[in-house]
C-alpha cells in the first residue's frame, strides 16, 4: 500500500513539475516526511531522520524531473534561454551552501522553515502587484544584475528546504513580464543545479552516521522511495505535458498558489 502511495504521489509531483515548475519537493517532501514518520515512529533512527530523507530523496527525484520536463517545454518553446545562464551559475553556487547547512539543522526546524517560507510566498503573490495578472501588451524585461545576484539567496534556500526554487523562479520571472506558462518552465533548467548540488551534500553528509540507517538508503537518500516517486511522475510528466498550452494565463497563477497553500496545510497536518 505505501508503495502504492508514492507512486501516486510520484506522478502528481510529474505534472506540478511540468505544469508549474515545481521540481517535485511541494509533494514529495510532505508525502515522504509522513510516510516515514508513520511506519518507523519518533523513536527509530529513520524516523528521527524523517525530515533529512524525504528533503535529499526529494532533491534526487528533481534530478529526474527537471530534465524531463525541460525536454517537453523545451519542445514547446518554452525555455527562454536569455533568462536560464544568468541565474543558473549563482543558483548552483547557492545550492551548495542550502544543503550543507540544512544537513546541520535539526529537523523540526527545518520542517517548521520549510512552512514559513511557503506562508511567505502565498502572501508574496497575493499581496504584490504582478503575479496574478499581468498588464496587458506588458513586454518581458532583462533580469537585471540584483536579480541574477539573487540566485545565490534561491539556491541556498530551495536545497535547505528540499524544494527545486520554483517558489522564487516563478515570481520572480512572472514579475519580469514573463506568461506564467514560459515562467514555469524555466523553474525545471534552474532546478536542475539545485536538485545535484542538493543530493551530493546529503550523501556526503550522512558518511559521518555510524551506520547507514538501511539498506536501500544510501547517505539520507531513500533509494526504493526514489524509484517509485521517479517512475510515477514520469509517468505524471508525459500525461500532463499536452495541457501545457491548454491553461489560461491566470487560471494558471490562481491554480499556482493555490497549490502552495494546499501544500502548507499538508505539512501543518503531518
Amino acid at each position: 500500500m505505501i508503495y502504492l502511495v508514492l507512486a501516486l504521489f510520484g506522478a502528481l509531483s510529474g505534472v506540478t513539475t511540468v505544469l508549474f515548475g515545481f521540481g517535485g519537493g511541494f509533494v514529495v517532501v510532505p508525502v515522504l516526511y509522513g510516510v516515514l514518520t508513520a511506519a518507523h515512529g519518533a523513536h527509530d533512527a529513520i524516523g528521527q531522520s524523517a525530515m533529512h530523507i524525504a528533503v535529499a530523496t526529494s532533491t534526487c527525484v528533481m534530478i529526474v524531473n527537471s530534465v524531463a520536463a525541460t525536454r517537453k517545454h523545451q519542445r514547446a518553446g518554452n525555455i527562454v534561454h536569455a533568462y536560464v545562464w544568468p541565474l543558473a551559475g549563482y543558483i548552483a553556487a547557492g545550492a551548495l551552501l542550502g544543503a550543507l547547512a540544512a544537513t546541520r539543522t535539526d529537523a523540526s526546524l527545518l520542517r517548521y522553515a520549510f512552512i514559513a517560507y511557503l506562508g511567505a510566498t502565498i502572501l508574496d503573490c497575493l499581496l504584490r502587484q504582478g503575479f496574478l495578472a499581468q498588464r496587458d501588451g506588458q513586454a518581458p524585461g532583462p533580469l537585471g544584475r540584483a536579480a541574477t545576484l539573487g540566485g545565490v539567496a534561491i539556491g541556498a534556500v530551495a536545497a535547505f528546504l528540499g524544494v527545486g526554487g520554483s517558489v522564487m523562479t516563478v515570481p520572480l520571472l512572472r514579475r519580469r513580464g514573463l506568461p506564467m506558462a514560459k515562467a514555469a518552465a524555466m523553474a525545471n533548467p534552474l532546478t536542475l543545479p539545485v536538485a545535484i548540488a542538493g543530493t551530493i551534500a546529503y550523501i556526503a553528509a550522512a558518511s559521518g552516521l555510524p551506520a547507514a540507517l538501511a539498506p536501500w538508503i544510501v547517505g539520507y537518500v531513500d533509494l526504493l522511495a526514489f524509484a517509485l516517486l521517479a517512475l510515477g511522475s514520469l509517468a505524471g510528466i508525459r500525461l500532463a505535458a499536452p495541457l501545457i498550452p491548454r491553461i489560461p494565463d491566470r487560471l494558471h497563477a490562481r491554480v499556482y498558489v493555490l497549490l502552495l497553500a494546499a501544500v502548507m496545510l499538508a505539512m501543518l497536518i503531518v
